[in-house]
């Protein structure tokens, strides 16, 4: 027999969930509608040939297996775009991490002015894309003109055509990304630092440990979770990267071509450009989708190996 209290407590409860629902209603028909849609769609359309005027034709796993056909002839993008794309990541990730926690732990400790410096150093990463690129490609102008050639011909006679060579390519694109992400980033491990326990220091010192060894296995352990978030945050940021390299390369020597191309621009050029093949374009962001996908979970898992130690 159901008393009145029970009841009450019932009620009480549908409408804390309704109240909830309500909460949670608008933002999941934004997610639905801007974001789980389109990639349901994107993901059937992969499967299809269709260029956007007519019927789609059913093309089954031809646009997958014509994407890694053609990795060995030399009119491919995808390949140069897929290599480009990874060896980015590759760099950009760790660099951006060392360098933030680097920034980080010295503006935690008690330095004159480090508020200042926190702020000049998280101005970059608010600081317009379009403006700071700008400024950056006059460092590295083709020629003698640039200040980047200018120091290199002046300490060493040398000049770089910085956008001609793949090498110049990565270290212009790997410079700017670090240079302007590391500040938010530092932030972060500014706030996993704070959190830490200073009396663990305290132990460590009374048991002999150094600098180095409070680091290892006092500040590492702590702050686990904010390495942990900065690694996931990085590594999909890199792998879709797009703006950096079109603000970087755009109407230089190559213009874009198989040295300065990645994914994410392959699949806007497939799928707007050219022949408009919304299919081939949907492949690629599937591929894209996946990898992300699996380099994620093998995060994850490596985070829970780490934290059950």
């Amino acid at each position: 027999m159901v008393t009145a209290s029970h009841k009450k407590k019932m009620d009480l409860g549908k409408r804390n969930t309704l109240v909830a629902l309500t909460f949670i209603l608008p933002n999941f028909l934004g997610f639905a509608v801007f974001t789980l849609v389109p990639v349901l769609f994107s993901f059937a359309l992969s499967f299809m040939k269709w260029n956007g005027s007519k019927t789609p034709e059913w093309a089954a796993l031809n646009n997958y297996i014509n994407l890694f056909k053609n990795l060995s002839r030399v009119s491919d993008t995808f390949g140069p775009a897929l290599r480009n794309t990874l060896i980015y990541t590759a760099l950009t990730v760790p660099i951006t991490m060392f360098a933030s926690l680097a920034m980080a732990l010295l503006l935690n400790s008690k330095i004159r002015g480090r508020n200042i410096f926190r702020a000049i150093s998280f101005f970059p990463y608010v600081a317009s894309l379009i403006a700071v690129s700008t400024v950056f490609k006059l460092l590295f102008i083709p020629g003698s003109n640039g200040l980047a050639n200018g120091v290199l011909n002046s300490l060493f006679g040398v000049t770089v055509k910085w956008t001609v060579q793949q090498w110049g390519v990565y270290f212009m694109a790997v410079l700017f990304s670090v240079w302007k992400n590391m500040g938010y980033y530092m932030v972060i491990y500014l706030a996993g630092l704070q959190g830490v326990n200073t009396e663990l220091y305290e132990s460590a010192a009374l048991d002999g440990a150094s600098n180095v060894g409070r680091f290892r296995y006092v500040t590492l352990p702590e702050i686990a979770p904010a390495n942990f978030f900065v690694m996931i945050m990085l590594v999909v940021s890199s792998f879709k990267v797009y703006d950096v390299f079109f603000q970087l390369f755009a109407g230089m020597d190559n213009n874009l071509s198989k040295q300065t191309t990645v994914l994410v621009y392959e699949i806007f050029s497939a799928g707007l450009r050219g022949s408009n093949d919304f299919g081939r374009a949907s492949a690629i962001s599937m591929v894209l989708f996946l990898i992300v996908l699996i380099v994620t979970l093998i995060q994850f898992r490596g985070e829970k190996r780490f934290t059950n130690k």
